[in-house]
């Protein structure tokens, strides 16, 4: 009985000693993490590679959806027809609704070929980003910082409300590149549909996979900048600046 009294006494001292640290640390990786850089865990550093990777792609994206807008209102070729017989009329020209239509089109093609060449670039944009993860310092890898995220909402403690958000957060980015993969895939099957061998049937599949897709597209792009807004005008500032200089 003594001898067990003893181990338990020792077992319970070194339990109490240790406990306190154990407590300084869970905090210490908490805090680090919650305020990697500032006041707040969604401040985070990133590397020139990423910021330029992310404003590129921001431009190019933006792009892609001012093409679709201009082609599917100002451009469309269904509704420019009486607008092109009516000047040529008035110029004391006519023109049948064919060749009317023909004329229409010729400019929401160009429109097209730039949104192909647009395109282009995100794929290419995209291959990159597999490229800079790679070469990402450790901390700064997405895979590292959603280990982070899910280690934080695993911890259950009284913040986990804001964990949770965190973790959605970098979920989302992980959607937005399935996202970006997709309609950079199916957009070069429909650029090279041809070259491809691509059957007619399994072409226009693709097609309104692709223009479904862009819906998804302009979802995420909505939500990701109403989330900024909302965030820079509350308890998190900062996102935007770091975003340009990097928090370093």
């Amino acid at each position: 009985m003594v001898r067990w009294d003893l181990n338990f006494s020792d077992t319970y001292c070194l339990s109490s000693i240790i406990k306190p640290y154990k407590l300084i640390l869970k905090t210490m990786t908490q805090n680090q993490i919650k305020s990697e850089n500032g006041s707040s865990y969604f401040i985070q550093e990133h590397s020139l590679m990423i910021r330029i990777w992310h404003w590129l792609t921001f431009i190019l994206i933006t792009s892609t959806m001012i093409t679709v807008l201009l082609n599917s209102t100002l451009l469309d070729p269904r509704k420019d027809v009486a607008m092109v017989q009516d000047q040529l009329k008035s110029r004391g020209l006519t023109a049948t609704e064919e060749q009317a239509f023909a004329v229409s089109h010729e400019y929401e093609d160009m429109i097209w070929g730039v949104h192909k060449w647009i395109g282009y670039g995100i794929a290419f944009l995209l291959f990159s980003r597999i490229v800079i993860e790679l070469v990402q310092p450790g901390e700064e890898k997405l895979k590292s910082r959603f280990k982070k995220a899910l280690g934080l909402y695993k911890a259950g403690d009284a913040d986990k409300n804001e964990y949770r958000h965190y973790l959605g957060t970098k979920l989302s980015y992980f959607i937005f590149y399935i996202l970006v993969l997709w309609m950079a895939l199916s957009g070069l099957c429909l650029a090279f549909g041809r070259e491809l061998a691509i059957p007619r049937g399994l072409h226009g599949t693709i097609k309104e996979l692709h223009s479904i897709g862009q819906y998804f597209m302009y979802a995420f792009v909505l939500i990701h900048l109403t989330g900024i807004v909302i965030a820079e005008n509350g308890k998190i500032r900062g996102i935007v600046s770091g975003m340009i200089h990097g928090n370093k």
